[in-house]
């Protein structure tokens, strides 16, 4: 069968479009890999940092620095049986940071195990898991037992501060809603503006958290 020089060129058009319409698809396939945000994970464990200050004898403080991700380390202070974490380029840097201020009423403790969110392989957020003293609920010798939550912290560039609370007893999904908080909230916060939110149900843990 014999085409017409207008049939070849209108085929030919059409097939082009064709191949430009998987290319583009191909381009954006590997777009949103390269942009897919996922977690990795660092300790805070004693062990794994350097210490900066040795405990003391008179109230146990101690400050230590660990290592993160991207050049980033995070700065573990505990004093009076509360703890601060920060994160930044060095020590002073992270010392300098809105989360190097916050201090949870209660007695508390930070777990080892840091989350961090990342786009494109740059962390805009960790995750951490906290223990707040609940002096109203005594164990069997007396001691407050502690209620667990989940902090979402937001990353350089900009400060560095807290951006979201997830209560880990009364959220059964407590880690995906974390994670989600982080990834919908933490770059377009603004510290010292914003208010931390509350993720997901409120419980004990938050409640001991927020109070002043």
């Amino acid at each position: 069968m014999v085409r017409s020089s207008r049939t070849v060129k209108a085929l030919m058009n059409h097939i082009t479009r064709i191949g430009l319409a998987a290319l583009m698809i191909c381009i954006g396939l590997n777009r949103a890999d390269a942009q897919s945000v996922g977690s990795t994970y660092t300790s805070t464990a004693p062990k794994n940092c350097r210490q900066i200050s040795k405990p003391s004898e008179l109230d146990g403080s101690t400050t230590r620095a660990c290592s993160g991700k991207d050049g980033l380390l995070v700065l573990i202070a505990e004093d009076d049986l509360r703890e601060i974490v920060s994160v930044g380029r060095n020590r002073k840097e992270a010392a300098a940071e809105p989360a190097a201020k916050v201090w949870f009423p209660p007695f508390n403790s930070s777990e080892t195990t840091v989350e961090w969110r990342a786009v494109g392989g740059k962390p805009f957020a960790i995750i951490q898991r906290w223990h707040i003293a609940d002096s109203t609920d005594p164990d069997k010798q007396g001691r407050p037992t502690t209620k667990a939550m989940l902090v979402v912290t937001r990353l350089p560039p900009g400060p560095v501060c807290h951006v979201a609370y997830v209560d880990a007893v009364a959220n059964p999904t407590a880690n995906e809603l974390a994670r989600k908080a982080a990834d919908d909230f933490a770059r377009g916060f603004t510290c010292g503006k914003d208010e931390v939110k509350v993720v997901g149900a409120r419980g004990r843990a938050v409640e001991l958290a927020t109070m002043r």
